[in-house]
């Protein structure tokens, strides 16, 4: 089981790589197209991030119902935990949407929304060390 939680590990810190790095692309983007830039490899950069950490998503969410079920299903912090993957899923949507936009030409926030947008995963992967690490009840 301890390999199974290093492939865990791994899968969710590539995940979050991209999580993090994801709205960047887009700050880079709307503040580019604003200025007139070509962003046409930020389109690419951005769909072929959003591929990759979707991938890093699948084997971080695989291997954690692999360790769920081998170690059993126990403790408050394990569900409270739950909820926040459930939170960053969602996260991992919007990026999706946000995509899906740019991809279109449409990604029509401000530069300085994305950057706050950036925000918004660490304040739902904290609770989740937290509660891996600490484990409060």
């Amino acid at each position: 089981m301890l390999w199974v939680k290093v492939f865990h590990i791994l899968a969710m810190t590539s995940w979050m790589a991209g999580i993090f790095y994801l709205p960047r692309i887009y700050v880079h983007y709307v503040e580019g197209r604003a200025a007139g830039q070509d962003v046409t490899r930020l389109q690419i950069m951005a769909r072929k991030l959003f591929g990759f950490m979707t991938l890093m998503a699948l084997f971080t969410l695989g291997f954690g119902l692999w360790l769920w079920f081998g170690w059993g299903i126990s403790g408050g912090w394990l569900h409270a935990k739950l909820l926040f993957v459930v939170l960053l899923m969602g996260y991992h949507h919007a990026c999706w949407i946000y995509l899906k936009k740019m991809q279109r030409g449409e990604l029509n926030k401000s530069g300085r929304y994305f950057r706050l947008f950036n925000e918004v995963p660490l304040l739902i992967f904290i609770p989740i060390l937290i509660f891996v690490v600490v484990k409060p009840f």
